[in-house]
């Protein structure tokens, strides 16, 4: 086992399911330790108001017991530490957490009402792509049915003009979990009636083929990836028209808003969001740890 460590926030539904089987594939293919954390909002101790012992008692006892059905779930398949954290909300437990532990990602849920396939971005998640300094792993709705030992079968990169800590996280994660990687560039054609959109999207192509040729030609020695212009007349459409694994999983670079080393997800990747059927990881603009 390496010094590697996964975390994902864990609740007591099928979200949370979804988050514990994607890090537990993440985490079990790069040899790395999983942290399972649930957090309790600081009232569950007393907060402002007088403490009740026998209440604090039973939200950590119920609590510790959806941890013990958690683990019973993973076997003896990943090495694994359960924790409880107590914090003013659960994106901010997650990230004490994540900074307490070292972890290189947090791993969390979709909200309660997605599709199948698909990530729904609930409060957590909102709070986490507006704050964390950790890449952070958004697990679409039905992550628990693909099979633990399908590991990660590979690691796309969406590059950009800038695709520095994405595709560094990128070369990292698929060196720890020994998959292929691949880079992508989209190019949506979403213009107003009436514009030539065969000479826009022609170089709008040739503009994504010069960045994958950069983004390759910034890959280490011996690093080798496959390269995919994927095209549509919208962002949209593109995804859809893309081959996708099971067992996949990709990277984009938090949005040129965000402050260093945070992160805050852009339109961009927000649509790709709505059509992507696996994993999607946000990395901040500048990232010190990444899984490896």
């Amino acid at each position: 086992m390496t010094d590697l460590r996964i975390l994902v926030g864990y609740t007591a539904d099928d979200s949370g399911a979804d988050a514990l089987a994607l890090a537990a594939r993440i985490a079990a293919a790069a040899e790395a330790l999983l942290e399972v954390v649930m957090v309790l909002p600081i009232e569950a101790r007393g907060g402002v108001v007088p403490r009740d012992p026998a209440y604090e008692r039973l939200v950590k006892q119920r609590s510790q017991g959806w941890l013990a059905e958690a683990s019973s779930r993973l076997g003896d398949t990943v090495p694994q530490s359960l924790h409880i954290r107590y914090a003013e909300s659960f994106a901010a437990g997650l990230v004490e957490a994540a900074h307490e532990f070292d972890a290189a990602l947090i791993v969390v849920g979709a909200a309660r009402g997605g599709l199948f396939g698909r990530t729904r971005i609930g409060s957590v998640a909102n709070e986490l792509l507006h704050s964390s300094d950790v890449p952070v792993a958004l697990a679409p709705v039905g992550s628990r049915e693909v099979a633990l030992g399908q590991g990660v079968t590979r690691v796309t990169a969406a590059v950009g003009d800038k695709p520095g800590p994405v595709l560094d996280a990128s070369v990292a994660l698929a060196g720890a979990v020994h998959a292929p990687l691949r880079l992508l560039s989209l190019v949506p054609v979403d213009l107003p009636s009436g514009v030539d959109t065969d000479l826009v999207e022609l170089t709008s192509t040739v503009s994504a083929e010069r960045l994958l040729d950069d983004a390759r030609a910034a890959l280490p020695a011996g690093v080798e990836a496959t390269a995919t212009v994927a095209t549509g007349e919208t962002i949209e459409e593109s995804v859809r028209a893309l081959e996708w694994h099971a067992g996949e999983v990709v990277l984009v670079g938090s949005s040129r808003l965000a402050a260093p080393s945070r992160l805050f997800l852009g339109s961009t990747a927000s649509k790709m969001l709505r059509e992507l059927p696996v994993p999607l990881i946000v990395v901040p603009r500048t990232t010190g740890k990444t899984v490896q």
